[in-house]
């Protein structure tokens, strides 16, 4: 019997890569920025502007400039100390290269630089020095000005004297990767938001926007001495204040500062957001939920004292929160960020040290402003008995839609599949619209839900008002998720949801009612992807038996025009659809509901503090807001039917 040997592995040291310098960084980005769309390609601006905020901070720099220039090309300047050009002890490189192209190399990791900086994990200014095609940092100190270029994180020299100057400066130059970032397109709004957040942040600190692409320049400034309690009135804009004062509060305890600002409004909607460093933690963290747990605490302690509650009552983090508007920032030494684009806030002393903060400035403040006081807490308290009486309808839905398993409405016209992964709800309005488009669908995949008129506007009402409505009822039993604090994503029967509508005034009207029950609702559905607005054809262009459609007024005349320039003697008949219904099952079919042939525009949420905004402006109850906004864009507007 032969033995029979087992083959070497070929796994060997030859088989793992090392990666020198940055090339890390260029083989896996999205590691280091997010990703590389659009939000990695902002975050490069982040970066460069958090050094100069970071001088700022630390009280060397009085001015920050951000200039877009043409060729996809970003400069950032400010006059803080400038990075140092000496020999590095350590790698025996100029400082300034060392800064630019070793990772977690920098003047925030130990050392008297920096007390606290939003750069803390030192890969900022090298991660988008390799994901740069060219970069260029200039520094002033000491009378003379160096620079040292690079191209994807390499020098292409040394740092070299390039001339005479008086202050101290650094500037960045940089131009993106197109090997990195396949869409290069600088939002401008994005980043004036972004500005100003920091000018808010960083009191008494100038920060300038040149937008230089074009030719003509535009130039923006922010300039705030107030800090966050300037920030609030920004926020809340548009909306009705619920009290006169702006809370506000800035406290040091163990060598972290915490300063929160806060007002409520007669809105519903609440919006926090929380800083670290200056470094945006969208997902929140420790800080945040100090904040959450003293305010609640707090007015829950103020409303009994006062006789506002009576025995075990109390009021929930849910009630003291509808209507807030809230900032809270702390300054940390040393910050643990959860991920590498610093998301969320780690340090559990945060939240310890926000909390004590918060909770006795806020019984100060209480004490001092009773009129302010009661109204907090007479909002808090009807937010309180409206959660009661929406708990009560959410069970009722759920009692006779989804626990008892009954049948679904009966407007419902549902498909066979029992996949959500192919499974897609159109709504549509109207009877006659609804009896089309049930004709036109394939039964095995699409299902049809008919609303009847306009739906309530949740803009505008709490949640158990909302549930009183029979087409909305209908909706969320349809989806299969519940809502509000029943939602649950994972029970959707269905992950393409269809907004189908008449192209007219009132078929906008309903699209825009719908989007903003989903956006405030069913939020996670639209983050998910589910939700598309159908797109059907405004036009039927007909010449003998050849039929064609046009989705806009430029595809109807290009068609038109191709047609007539092949001289035929035939007439050519256009046919504008005002409603669904006009369209037979057939063509709805070929046009709008084939997977082959339709065209699906998909919801999507890049900002939704943006998206917030616009929502409280077109159906809020301020009338000033939306009046403004329809004065600014009315001239836009093109085919309007009246």
């Amino acid at each position: 019997m032969t033995e029979k040997k087992t083959p070497k592995s070929e796994y060997g040291a030859k088989d793992i890569t090392v990666l020198e310098g940055l090339e890390a960084v260029r083989k896996r980005p999205a590691m280091y920025i997010g990703s590389t769309g659009l939000d990695g390609l902002h975050h490069l601006v982040w970066e460069v502007l958090d050094n100069s905020v970071d001088e700022a901070m630390a009280g060397h720099a009085k001015n920050i400039q951000i200039t877009l220039l043409p060729g996809n090309r970003v400069q950032v300047i400010d006059d803080g100390r400038g990075i140092p050009i000496e020999t590095h002890p350590q790698t025996k490189k100029s400082t300034l290269e060392t800064v630019m192209t070793i990772l977690h190399a920098g003047g925030k990791f130990g050392g008297k630089a920096y007390q606290v900086s939003g750069g803390l994990h030192g890969v900022g200014i090298s991660v988008v020095n390799a994901l740069s095609i060219y970069l260029s940092a200039e520094v002033c100190r000491d009378g003379t000005q160096y620079q040292q270029e690079y191209s994807r994180g390499k020098p292409k020299g040394p740092v070299k004297k390039i001339g005479k100057c008086k202050n101290s400066s650094t500037r960045v130059l940089f131009e993106p990767d197109t090997e990195i970032f396949k869409e290069i397109k600088f939002d401008k709004k994005r980043i004036l938001n972004h500005l100003r957040q920091h000018a808010y942040l960083t009191s008494a600190i100038k920060i300038t926007f040149i937008d230089a692409r074009e030719g003509e320049k535009e130039s923006y400034s922010f300039y705030f001495e107030g800090g966050l309690a300037s920030y609030i009135p920004y926020l809340i804009r548009g909306r009705t204040p619920k009290h006169d004062t702006v809370f506000y509060v800035k406290g040091e305890k163990e060598g972290m500062v915490a300063e929160i600002a806060f007002q409520y409004t007669e809105e519903y909607e609440v919006m926090e957001e929380s800083f670290a460093n200056n470094i945006y933690t969208t997902e929140g963290g420790t800080h945040l939920t100090g904040f959450r747990s003293a305010l609640t605490r707090t007015l829950n302690e103020y409303a009994k004292k006062n006789n506002f509650l009576k025995g075990e009552e109390a009021l929930t983090g849910d009630d003291v929160r509808e209507g807030i508007t809230a900032v809270i920032s702390v300054k940390v030494h040393e910050p643990q960020f959860e991920g590498q684009t610093k998301t969320k806030l780690g340090n559990p002393e945060a939240k310890n040290i926000v909390e004590s903060v918060m909770a006795e400035a806020l019984t100060d403040y209480l004490e001092r402003n009773p009129l302010d006081g009661r109204a907090i807490i007479e909002k808090c308290l009807l937010s309180s008995k409206a959660r009661r009486a929406a708990k009560a309808a959410r069970q009722t839905v759920l009692r006779k839609g989804i626990l008892e398993g009954l049948a679904l409405p009966g407007k419902l016209a549902d498909c066979s599949s029992k996949d959500p992964e192919e499974s897609e709800l159109y709504i549509v309005e109207g009877e006659s619209a609804g009896g089309s488009t049930k004709q036109a669908r394939n039964r095995r995949f699409q299902a049809v839900l008919p609303l009847r008129g306009k739906i309530l506007n949740v803009e505008r009402a709490r949640l158990d008002k909302i549930l009183t409505s029979k087409e909305i009822r209908a909706l969320v039993i349809a989806l299969g998720t519940a809502i509000a604090e029943d939602f649950d994503i994972e029970k959707i029967r269905y992950q393409r949801i269809i907004i189908m509508t008449d192209a007219d005034v009132d078929g906008s009207h309903i699209r825009a009612l719908l989007l903003t029950l989903f956006y405030r609702y069913f939020r996670p559905i639209v983050e998910r992807g589910f939700l598309y607005i159908a797109q059907p054809p405004l036009y039927q262009i007909q010449q003998g038996k050849s039929v064609q459609y046009a989705f806009s007024d430029p595809e109807r005349d290009k068609i038109t025009a191709e047609l007539k320039s092949k001289k035929e003697t035939l007439a050519i008949n256009i046919q504008r659809y005002k409603g669904l219904g006009e369209m037979n099952p057939e063509q709805l079919w070929n046009t709008t509901m084939s997977p082959e042939n339709r065209v699906l525009l998909q919801v999507t949420v890049d900002n939704a503090r943006e998206a917030d905004k616009v929502f409280d402006v077109l159906m809020g109850a301020e009338v000033a807001p939306r009046k403004k906004f329809i004065q600014t864009y009315a001239k836009s507007v093109k085919n309007l039917d009246i």
